[in-house]
C-alpha cells in the first residue's frame, strides 16, 4: 500500500532548552506520513492523517491510527495567508496535536502507549487516556488506569488512578497518584565532577526493548499520594503519603504506615525502609506508641536505625498539578 506523506514546517520559537525525550516542543519541520491519506483542512487549520499515521519530529516518533495537527499563523491574525501549493504551516506553528488509537510516541530510550493522546505545545505537556497507559524508561515503567502526563521541559509525569511505578529489578510502589521526577540531563559543555564513590551492588537489567538509560531518563525520585503501598520481595509497607528514590533505595512514608512481613505486622505514623537491605524503621507521632503484631517462627520486620545522611529529605511533598489540558479541543 502506498504512503502518503507531508512535510509541516513547524516554525516554533527557538526554545533555550536541551533536547528531552519524548518532547515534541524541539524546533523544526514535523514529517507526517499515512497510509490512507492526509488531509488539509484550511478554514479549520488543521491536517488529518489517516491509516498507520506517524508524525516524527526531532527524533521523537508517533504513531497511530489517526493522526490531528491543529496550526495557527505564527504572526496571529495579520499573517500572510500560506502560498498556493506551499506547506500549510508555512509562516504557522502547530500548537496541538491529537493522536488516536494504539497511540505509541517513543524516543531513543523512552516510550509512551495509550489509546489517546494529545500534546499541548503551549503547556508543553502530553496528556494519555484509555486503557493500557504506560511510560516506559529503561529503569521504570510508569502505568495508570485514568490518565498519564508526560512534562518533558518539567522533568516530571504525573499518573493517576491505580498508578503503579515497577523498577526493573521488580520493587513495586503504588498509589492513587503518582508523580515521578526525572534527573535533569547535564548541561552541553557543562564540565561533570567525578562521582564519589558508591557501594558496589549488582546492575539492575534494563527494562527490555530499551537501551541502558542516560541520565535524563532515569528517576530521582516518586511522590505517592492515597492508598500507597510499596512492595518488596520481603514485605509490603503501606500508608497515605510517601515518598522514594530509586537512586538510593529508600522510601518514607506517613500516615497510618503498617509494614507486614509474612503474619508479621507493624503499625505507626511514619516509617522509613530500605528497600535494598529490607530494613525498616518505624516511627511513632509524640504521644503515641508503635504497635505490632510478631508471631513466633516467622521473620519479623527489620527496624534498624537509617543513619540520617541516607534518609529522604524529610519534607511532605506537595500535591501534584490538578490542572491538565483537555483531550478535546
Amino acid at each position: 500500500m502506498r504512503r502518503t506523506g507531508l512535510a509541516l514546517a513547524a516554525l516554533l520559537l527557538a526554545l533555550p532548552v536541551q533536547a528531552q525525550n519524548l518532547d515534541l516542543n524541539q524546533g523544526g519541520p514535523v514529517e507526517i506520513t499515512a497510509n490512507d491519506g492526509i488531509e488539509w483542512r484550511q478554514q479549520e487549520q488543521v491536517v488529518i492523517a489517516r491509516g498507520q499515521a506517524r508524525a516524527v519530529r526531532d527524533g521523537v516518533t508517533v504513531d497511530a491510527d489517526r493522526l490531528i495537527a491543529r496550526y495557527r499563523p505564527r504572526g496571529g491574525a495579520n499573517a500572510p495567508a500560506p502560498e498556493p501549493g506551499g506547506s500549510p504551516l508555512s509562516g504557522g506553528e502547530i500548537w496541538r496535536l491529537e493522536a488516536e488509537g494504539s497511540v505509541r510516541v517513543t524516543s531513543t530510550t523512552e516510550r509512551a502507549e495509550g489509546e489517546r493522546a494529545v500534546y499541548d505545545m503551549d503547556q508543553a505537556v502530553m496528556v494519555l487516556s484509555g486503557r493500557g497507559l504506560s511510560l516506559t524508561t529503561p529503569d521504570q515503567r510508569i502505568t495508570a488506569r485514568d490518565s498519564l502526563e508526560y512534562w518533558p521541559q518539567r522533568r516530571m509525569a504525573v499518573a493517576r488512578g491505580g498508578a503503579v511505578v515497577v523498577s526493573s529489578d521488580g520493587r513495586q510502589i503504588a498509589a492513587d497518584t503518582l508523580v515521578a521526577y526525572f534527573l535533569d540531563a547535564p548541561a552541553e559543555g557543562a564540565p561533570t565532577a567525578a562521582p564519589a564513590p558508591a557501594p558496589a551492588r549488582p546492575a539492575s537489567p534494563p527494562v527490555a526493548g530499551l537501551p541502558a538509560a542516560n541520565e535524563s531518563s532515569r528517576i530521582e525520585r516518586v511522590e505517592a499520594y492515597g492508598g500507597v503501598e510499596i512492595r518488596s520481595a520481603e514485605e509490603v509497607v503501606r500508608g497515605e503519603r510517601g515518598m522514594y528514590s530509586p537512586q538510593t533505595g529508600l522510601a518514607r512514608l506517613v500516615g497510618g504506615v503498617r509494614i507486614t512481613r509474612g503474619e508479621n505486622q507493624l503499625n505507626g505514623q511514619e516509617a522509613i525502609v530500605n528497600l535494598r537491605t529490607g530494613v525498616s524503621r518505624l516511627i511513632s507521632a509524640p504521644g503515641t506508641r508503635v504497635q505490632g503484631l510478631v508471631v513466633p517462627g516467622q521473620q519479623q520486620p527489620g527496624q534498624a536505625t537509617v543513619p540520617p545522611a541516607q534518609r529522604p529529605a524529610p519534607r511532605t511533598p506537595a500535591p501534584p498539578p490538578a490542572r491538565r489540558p483537555s483531550a478535546t479541543p
